[in-house]
């Protein structure tokens, strides 16, 4: 009878392990799975490729504290007090790493009304310019727009024909990504099974930027600009953004066309010729590929301040309102996609798309204004959600660290040039309140940059710890 005890005791307690070693594994296998969640390592899974952002979730001490309430829903939390507003930011505007010359307007999102405005002087906006390129190009294009680069057929010559694809490339992404980008070598592809399909093996190449017109690089630009590797001459056709061997080629669309020979030929087929052409109207399809979608491609731009993309962007701005796709077209568009949307551009002053330029004017308050409205129309509304998170993505991934109250609270488009500083967008404050701000200072050349930056965060992170309604 003992000895029966004995094995039951011992079927008791192998039962015991056992369940606790299954729990222990699920334990674990659960925690892999978080961690794998928060890095983005089940995307694939989960969204059966490359997950945009709204799936990504956010990192420790980052997952959003208060829902950003936009329109009239924002009337149940109350009015925001300016005096509260005012004493909120009095002591991080003092900062002398301001400099001599800064500005903020901050505004209600769901009223647009302006609680303060400290400056009413037009500043040089750098690149929270993308803002307005951003504006307009919601305002006036189609998001789910796919920019097509083509290989036709004209008068027996093969004719590469750019579309204005900030992001085409050379290759396939090895990895699927969020906003696939068109490449070349697909397009060789597809061009090379027309080509045999018609029995031919050799074509003379030409190619043709001249969608966009005028000249590739502002006159308000910094002559150097160009020559330093700052930004790639402004084409229609490029590929890789114009580079090549990690210097940005003076002719991008010569360099496209050089690289389309050398897949065709890598492909079979001889290339005779290589040369700049226009297009003519008898021409017939062969193969083209498609740029991801236009939203993405927004996203993009204002996320990661892109220079040569906002400059071919503005590029199809202007096509959309009927101006030359050139500098002087894209800024004339713009002005007047502002302008009808409710906008004060009395004081704006605008020479590229980029924010490049210093010759650029725009006032805390039009800019505040900007953010107010696009959250007002559902066709820019999505303009918001393009801006970079504070402390999280884009070019404020490593910004708001000694103040990380802002953490997660702000979204904002950056802007930076020598003695530059400017920060526009949203920011929620401790007791809920959204607010749209521009801050902007200029001036600041003997002061570090990253000192001026500093202060700047300073000011809009004491709105995001303002309690500030009534």
């Amino acid at each position: 009878m003992a000895h029966v005890t004995g094995r039951a005791e011992r079927r008791v307690l192998w039962s015991v392990l056992t369940t606790l070693l299954v729990v222990g594994l699920l334990a674990a296998a659960g925690t892999v799975a978080v961690q794998a969640h928060r890095a983005g390592d089940l995307n694939g899974l989960l969204c059966d490729g490359p997950c945009g952002p709204e799936y990504i979730a956010a990192p420790e001490g980052l997952e959003p504290a208060v829902p950003v309430v936009l329109g009239p829903a924002a009337e149940e939390i109350g009015r925001v007090d300016p005096v509260r507003v005012s004493s909120a930011v009095s002591d991080a505007l003092a900062s002398p790493a301001l400099g001599p010359h800064t500005g903020l307007s901050v505004r209600e999102v769901g009223s647009g009304e302006e609680v303060i405005v400290t400056n009413t002087d037009a500043f040089v906006p750098a690149s929270t310019t993308k803002l307005m390129t951003g504006f307009a190009a919601r305002a006036l294009l189609d998001p789910g727009l796919r920019l097509r680069t083509e290989a036709r057929l004209d008068e027996g010559r093969v004719v590469l024909v750019g579309g204005g694809d900030p992001y085409l490339q050379g290759e396939p992404s090895p990895e699927p990504a969020y906003g696939v980008r068109a490449d070349l070598a697909s397009l060789a592809d597809r061009t090379v099974t027309a080509l045999r399909s018609r029995g031919l093996s050799q074509v003379a190449l030409g190619h043709d930027s001249t969608l966009f017109v005028g000249p590739s690089a502002s006159d308000r630009w910094e002559p150097s600009y160009v020559p330093d590797d700052i930004v790639t001459p402004v084409s229609a056709l490029w590929v890789d953004r114009g580079v090549r061997g990690g210097v940005r080629d003076d002719d991008p669309a010569a360099f496209a066309a050089t690289r389309f020979a050398e897949l065709l030929t890598e492909r079979g087929i001889t290339v005779t010729s290589v040369e700049p052409v226009a297009l003519g109207a008898g021409s017939s399809a062969l193969a083209a590929v498609g740029s991801a979608p236009l939203a993405q491609i927004l996203e993009r731009m204002e996320l990661a301040s892109d220079n040569e993309a906002a400059e071919v962007i503005l590029r199809h701005v202007a096509i959309a309102a009927g101006e030359d796709a050139s500098f002087v077209g894209g800024a004339t568009a713009v002005r007047r996609t502002l302008a009808a949307a409710g906008l004060d551009v009395s004081d704006l002053q605008t020479y590229d798309g980029s924010g490049l330029s210093r010759a650029n004017r725009a006032t805390p308050s039009m800019l505040s204004d900007l953010v107010a409205r696009a959250s007002a129309d559902p066709a820019t509304a999505a303009l918001l959600t393009d801006l970079p998170v504070a402390g999280f993505s884009g070019t404020l991934d490593d910004r708001f660290g000694p103040v990380p109250v802002a953490r997660g609270l702000v979204r904002a488009k950056t802007g930076t040039l020598t003695g530059v500083h400017s920060l526009a967008g949203t920011v929620t404050t401790a007791d809920g309140a959204v607010l749209a701000f521009a801050m902007m200072v200029d001036g600041t050349e003997a002061v570090p940059g990253l000192e001026t930056q500093a202060a700047v965060d300073a000011v809009v992170a004491a709105l995001a710890g303002c309690t500030c309604v009534r």
